[in-house]
């Protein structure tokens, strides 16, 4: 990522906080409506805990995208978790189209092609980093 795309999630991302929980509610029901199945994931979760979880970790990843290796074992450490959670790699897809819909719904007309590139970029490399991590962890058991 480049630095002025870091400086773009991090702007955006502050205006995202404004309407964290609303925020976080679109993101599931979105990802819930691409995909139905990933409700059984979320069986047992208290949502209002897990929204909160979301934004949370998006917070400290949107703050360490420029310290990518301070990030890195928190990331990995997530991926391997998420496997135990039924998390397949196809799902991967799925919440980062769920991410950047969401973001297009909370941010309006500031939702930007560069906006739209910059967080795909984010995305892209954190998501890489919790699925390498997370075929690794099937690999070795």
């Amino acid at each position: 990522m480049t630095p002025a795309q870091i400086r773009l999630v991090r702007t955006t991302w502050d205006q995202v906080v404004l309407i964290a929980d609303t925020a976080a509610r679109l993101f599931y029901e979105r990802l819930f409506e691409m995909e139905p199945e990933l409700r059984r994931l979320f069986g047992r979760t208290d949502m209002e805990q897990q929204r909160k979880k979301l934004m949370q970790t998006l917070a400290v990843a949107v703050r360490a995208l420029d310290q990518l290796e301070t990030l890195r074992p928190a990331l990995e450490a997530l991926g391997r978790r998420h496997v135990n959670y039924g998390v397949e790699d196809r799902h991967y897809d799925l919440v980062g189209a769920a991410l950047l819909w969401t973001l297009e719904q909370g941010l309006g007309d500031g939702y930007t092609e560069s906006v739209h590139e910059a967080w795909s970029s984010a995305y892209a490399i954190l998501a890489g980093i919790m699925r390498d991590a997370a075929s690794q962890g099937q690999a070795a058991a």
